[in-house]
């Protein structure tokens, strides 16, 4: 296998990791997003049960996504972590505090203890589902790097406004998913008001996703170069778009689930968008291009590259299953029963 192959593999490879982590974590990224708004404690313990089999499989994702960012592209991983540290020490917080809501939520039944960790769960999904957007938004837009590819900016300049609606964008987005997902998971009263969710997230959602994209057009154009060269790439983008227009019409299918598969479709597309304007630089440096990351100057060697790619042959098949099955058994309701039994607190602790 050739160097160019490899890294060419491993851009792809992480992207998918990528998208697995959106997929996945962004539906009980999007339940947390929702928790403050529900008025019924019943139905927020509800929210809560629904994810609680899968949350923790979710981040799976994200950690093997992080391992492979290090080992394939290791310059990379140094220049985003250093130069986003107080930001991803953010999240990285709202991560952390979010677990420790979900599983210290039911411990007690006590009004004042679940109301803590009722903000705590809603509050840091929120975050974390802005961040992750703002990240991805100054990837997009292009960051300030020195000779040595350091960040020289500071915190406050990751806080511009395009990447602010990026991460408007990316809350929008994961909101519809979760909303999604407690339609297809939830009781009758539950389902209900997860469809006005959907649709008042779907209406930001796409309105953002509009914005975002003649914002990107005007202000970095660079990021349109590939789909004028390669034109089937704006299936991608097109995806997105018939994705998000055909949302409102998967309430009326017969399947409660129609809604996530195709919100799920729209997330697909749009990571697919992200990594075809960006391919293949994978840090852009601003305002100029000469000083950026891509995959040729920032990846491993060719030796660790293919022994990574066999490890990955064996392993990703094993992390898929393993995801496969726990969805295959905690989706069935008599699980979810099951489930809120055994998280239920006896009466009066």
């Amino acid at each position: 296998m050739s160097m160019e192959f490899l890294q060419i593999t491993w851009f792809f490879l992480v992207g998918i990791l990528i998208l697995g982590y959106a997929l996945l974590d962004g539906f009980d990224l999007g339940v947390g997003n929702l928790h403050l708004f529900n008025r019924s404690a019943k139905e927020r313990e509800e929210m809560i049960y629904s994810i609680g089999p899968f949350w923790d499989s979710n981040q799976v994702w994200l950690l093997t996504g992080g391992g492979a960012l290090f080992a394939a592209f290791p310059m990379v991983y140094a220049t985003v972590f250093s130069g986003f540290y107080l930001a991803f020490m953010l999240l990285l917080l709202a991560l952390i505090f979010r677990g420790v809501s979900i599983e210290f939520h039911h411990q007690l039944n006590n009004s004042r203890w679940k109301n803590f960790w009722d903000w705590g769960f809603g509050l840091s999904s929120i975050l974390a589902s802005i961040l992750f957007g703002v990240a991805i938004g100054n990837i997009l837009r292009g960051i300030p790097l020195d000779a040595q590819f350091n960040y020289t900016g500071s915190f406050l300049d990751l806080l511009n406004p395009y990447a602010l609606v990026m991460g408007l964008l990316s809350l929008a987005m994961f909101t519809m998913h979760g909303a999604a997902f407690l339609y297809g998971r939830g009781t009758s009263e539950l389902a209900g008001k997860s469809r006005r969710w959907a649709r008042k997230a779907w209406a930001d959602y796409l309105l953002l996703f509009v914005v975002g994209t003649v914002w990107s057009y005007l202000a970095t154009p660079r990021l349109f170069i590939n789909y004028f060269e390669f034109p089937l790439l704006f299936v991608a983008p097109a995806i997105t778009l018939a994705a998000l227009l055909y949302f409102p019409k998967t309430f009326k299918a017969n399947s409660p689930w129609a809604p996530f598969l195709t919100s799920a479709l729209s997330i697909v597309g749009i990571i697919a968008t992200i990594g075809g304007g960006l391919f293949p630089y994978l840090v852009p440096a601003s305002p100029d291009l000469l000083g950026s990351l891509t995959i040729y100057n920032s990846s491993s060697s060719r030796f660790t590259l293919t022994v990574m790619l066999i490890l990955a042959v064996i392993g990703m098949p094993l992390v898929i299953f393993y995801n496969s099955y726990i969805y295959k058994k905690f989706l069935k309701p008599s699980q979810t029963k099951l489930i809120n039994r055994s998280l239920t607190p006896p009466t009066g602790q």
